[in-house]
């Protein structure tokens, strides 16, 4: 295996306390050793290795873990963007605009604007991608965006159950019944995961415990799309479903919180939808005091977050959502492994896959002390560097 040190460390984020101070682990003036299988060591500086990158005293963290995607979609939703900042309301129902876009572009369109975006998330240090499929709405056509997921990351999500398609307007149990049926059947191959929109204007807590019954016994694992809008069922089902993790969570009423604290579904916040939708920031101190897991991810999408600036999500989690910074960083990193259950990302330790980001900053507080600057010097992915700011390391 080809070794890759990343030598003259100033901070290091390890994510494992029993590793260095405090809870986010932290060792000074070390090297980090990776190659293809994973964290191979932590090491005095000066270490040999095939290849160096030389972090100059800057701070290095693990790879944040977006788990909240819709990667593949074509279309603009800027104006609608644009009207809600002059105060429209959020409806589920523009996610058709989008089903619209998506079905009308080729395999290849989508595929080029998807890579776009990833070396958007590579860039701001984003080393793993949960991705979704959900904007054709069709038996080949949630086929066709779970297999170009595919090219991108391993934990695809089949998201059938996004939207009630124009062509079944008013018949939503037979667009339920075609989701379980032949829609299933077609994506379940490429996914790993199945969620529904479990919300006032897509599925109702029937309907989504029928699409998540279905995916179970197909093989997949769960998610649900939950409490966006205003207060609902839908934390509560992910957590009596099992679900790996509700997401959004923005409304939750004490009982969601119990829910959450006495199950092991991941609370994930998708702050930067939050800010898009006008809605209230979720009150996460609320979740972590009860004991729950939480998790940060970017939701990118054309509609309500078209950003992949997971530093952004960490400023508002902090200023607005009564989250610690080791709370925050935690949360889009181990947070997001956890949410995906993948206990190889997140971390320096054992067992840890080889995914790291130097910063262009001493400390990691940066990454919020200087919320929306582009602080990632470089990204490595599985040992190997994916990315490099040639103003920091050269061409």
């Amino acid at each position: 295996m080809t070794t890759l040190a990343i030598d003259r460390i100033g901070v290091l984020v390890t994510n494992d306390p029993a590793l260095g101070e405090g809870p986010l682990g932290l060792r000074r003036n070390v090297a980090l050793v990776l190659d293809e299988r994973g964290v191979v060591a932590i090491e005095k500086t000066g270490v040999e290795a095939d290849a160096t990158l030389n972090a100059a005293g800057r701070c290095v963290i693990p790879g944040f873990v977006d788990s909240h995607t819709h990667l593949i979609f074509a279309g603009d939703r800027s104006r609608e963007f644009t009207a809600r900042m002059a105060g429209a309301p959020y409806e589920a129902g523009g996610i058709g605009s989008t089903v619209a876009a998506t079905r009308a572009a080729s395999a290849e369109q989508l595929r080029e604007l998807a890579a776009r975006r990833r070396a958007e998330g590579v860039r701001a240090g984003i080393t793993h991608v949960e991705v979704k499929s959900g904007y054709e709405l069709t038996v080949a056509g949630e086929a066709r965006l779970c297999e170009l997921a595919r090219d991108f990351t391993d934990d695809v999500t089949f998201l059938g159950a996004h939207l009630v398609p124009p062509e079944y307007a008013g018949q939503a149990d037979d667009y339920v019944r075609l989701v379980c049926g032949a829609m299933l059947e077609a994506c379940a191959r490429p996914a790993r995961w199945i969620d529904v929109f479990c919300e006032h204007g897509a599925f109702d807590v029937y309907q989504s415990r029928e699409v998540l019954k279905a995916g179970r016994a197909a093989g997949l694992q769960l998610r649900v799309h939950a409490n966006q809008l205003g207060p609902g069922p839908g934390v509560r089902l992910a957590v009596d479903m099992g679900a790996a993790s509700a997401d959004h969570c923005t409304h939750l009423h004490r009982d969601d919180i119990e829910a959450l604290a006495q199950g092991d579904t991941v609370a994930t916040f998708l702050p930067l939808t939050d800010f898009s939708t006008r809605q209230p920031y979720p009150k996460a101190r609320r979740v972590l005091d009860a004991g729950a897991t939480v998790a940060l991810a970017t939701n990118t999408n054309p509609g309500t977050s078209y950003s992949t600036a997971m530093n952004l999500c960490l400023a508002i989690a902090v200023r607005d959502m009564g989250m610690t910074f080791e709370e925050a960083l935690r949360a889009a990193t181990v947070g997001g492994a956890r949410a995906l259950r993948r206990p190889d990302l997140g971390h320096f330790g054992r067992r840890a896959r080889g995914d790291a980001v130097i910063l262009n900053a001493p400390a990691p507080e940066h990454l919020v002390y200087r919320a929306g600057v582009p602080l990632v010097a470089a990204t490595v992915i599985e040992g190997r560097l994916a990315w490099a700011d040639p103003e920091v390391f050269g061409p």
